[in-house]
């Protein structure tokens, strides 16, 4: 794909007050343009992506060390794909979303009768997208596009090594008519997220690790600008009694294996629930035969010294390594194949770090009761599967304190544009897509009408209104029928007084 020169010549390697300005008005048109032209450009996007699909993935790069592994075709079904679906969810689904609510007499109080009520969807502004490398189009792609639905100018900073990716979505845009001001790409350098942010950004949106979430909301407390956070995951897989164990270790295999394991929500830990010794040790057989032939991922210096530490920490504490994913010649090139931990408990390092690496750890615990603990030992919490049949399972994913929950699935599902996609503890607050995503690009504005022309309401109270006030509290909320008979005599009484 060809990038237009004038998108190359308007990356900004950081920004100041002065330039978040012209910003700000291009926003402000924007924001004042009718939500259905808005959308429009996404069903615009939808169908010139659609024209190029393969020459935009061509621009994602396929082995970026510690980040993305993977070829052309994957990058079509996890982030290209994904991406048109999310510009066809907003086209047809934002207008719905983002109308305006009027509210109806139904709950509103008895003592503002006169007045109407609506609630608006406001965009925050200038939202800054800080993106992640290990998807740097479909989830900034997705963010941005939402963003900029919600009537909100966007500076996306990306990933280092990811830039083109983000070069040629913008390009998109300019050719279906998108304000060039609308959406800023800056250098790929922590520092231009951080000058961003000094500049004065109305809402930031950031995936990346715990340890980058926190620096930023230290940065975010001095203006208190709000932020959603899609952080780090260590996830969890349970295996309830009943599972169709060739799926599970199907499914944990692509889990490991999609993307090199530079995923947050690939499987990290697995919990065997209630299974025998010798279903265990089948399980764990046909696992790690499933693991084995792997083909080894590049990891960056970093995180080899941490997977080092991860399976040194295990053997201290008595696991059981049944795959080495250090071994051989892919230790001297910080190459790694598929890691596999038996034995284990929660306080092994691996069942608490976030790692971009194929690595996973396998525990045994009795009952429900022991998952969800064992489980509740680690910080993060973004997303869950379960395996198992369909009643139990749904049982046993309401109680799970994550942000999302797949059933006899792993990674997958959480792609669809429809869902929205968050963590809790460790792994962030907020959510991106889905409704919940698009609306948390807005902020609440409220308006109420009051068509009365009394005055009442501003003469000042005295003790003569305590009558009143409290016969009205009774007739509204007495806990008998007698009780709000002898408030709403009482309110009558006082009212004719007042006269």
């Amino acid at each position: 794909m060809e990038i237009a020169s004038d998108t190359m010549q308007q990356v900004k390697p950081s920004v100041r007050t002065g330039y978040l300005e012209g910003v700000a008005l291009a926003q402000r048109a924007w924001a004042e343009t009718p939500l259905s032209l808005r959308a429009a450009l996404m069903g615009r996007l939808r169908r010139r992506i659609a024209s190029g699909a393969v020459e935009l993935a061509e621009t994602v790069p396929t082995n970026l060390v510690g980040a993305l592994n993977r070829s052309v075709a994957d990058t079509l079904v996890s982030e290209v794909l994904p991406l048109v679906e999310a510009c066809r969810f907003l086209e047809c689904e934002a207008a719905w979303i983002l109308a305006p609510k009027r509210l109806g007499r139904r709950g509103r109080p008895l003592w503002l009768a006169g007045v109407d009520a609506e609630v608006e969807r406001a965009p925050w502004g200038i939202v800054l997208v800080l993106a992640a490398a290990n998807y740097p189009l479909f989830l900034a792609g997705a963010q941005t596009l939402q963003a900029l639905v919600a009537g909100n100018a966007v500076l996306w900073k990306p990933a280092p090594g990811t830039e083109t990716a983000a070069f040629a979505l913008r390009t998109l845009l300019i050719e279906c008519d998108m304000n060039p001001e609308l959406l800023t790409l800056l250098g790929s350098n922590m520092e231009a997220g951080a000058d961003a942010i000094a500049a004065g950004v109305d809402h930031v949106v950031l995936t990346g690790s715990a340890e980058t979430g926190t620096a930023v909301l230290h940065q975010l407390a001095d203006t208190l600008t709000p932020a959603t956070m899609e952080l780090s995951g260590c996830d969890a897989v349970f295996v309830l009694q009943g599972a169709e164990i060739e799926r599970v270790v199907q499914a944990l295999a692509f889990g490991l294996r999609f993307n090199g394991s530079f995923t947050c929500m690939a499987p990290r830990r697995v919990f065997l629930v209630g299974m025998g010794e010798t279903a265990v040790a089948d399980f764990e057989a046909r696992l790690a035969g499933a693991l084995m032939d792997a083909a080894p991922v590049p990891i960056s210096i970093k995180t080899f010294a941490l997977l080092r530490e991860l399976i040194a920490d295990a053997r201290k504490q008595g696991a059981e390594i049944l795959l080495d994913g250090i071994r051989g010649e892919s230790a001297a090139s910080h190459a790694v194949g598929a890691t596999l931990i038996a034995r284990a408990t929660p306080a092994l390092l691996s069942m608490q770090t976030d790692i971009f690496a194929p690595i996973l750890s396998v525990m045994r615990v009795a009952d429900m009761d022991e998952a969800f603990a064992a489980c509740a030992a680690c910080a993060y919490a973004l997303t869950a599967s379960v395996f198992g049949p369909l009643r139990e399972a749904r049982v046993f994913a309401g109680k799970l304190r994550v942000g999302n929950v797949l059933i006899n699935d792993i990674v997958a599902p959480t792609a669809d544009p429809r869902i929205p996609f968050g963590g809790r503890g460790r792994s962030g607050f907020g959510v991106t897509r889905g409704a919940e995503g698009l609306l948390a690009m807005t902020t609440p504005r409220t308006i109420q009408t009051q068509r009365s022309h009394s005055m009442r309401a501003y003469q000042a109270t005295g003790s003569e209104h305590i009558p009143l006030f409290a016969g009205l509290t009774e007739m509204l909320h007495g806990s008998s029928l007698r009780m709000r008979w002898a408030g709403m005599k009482r309110m009558l009484a006082a009212a004719r007084k007042l006269k």
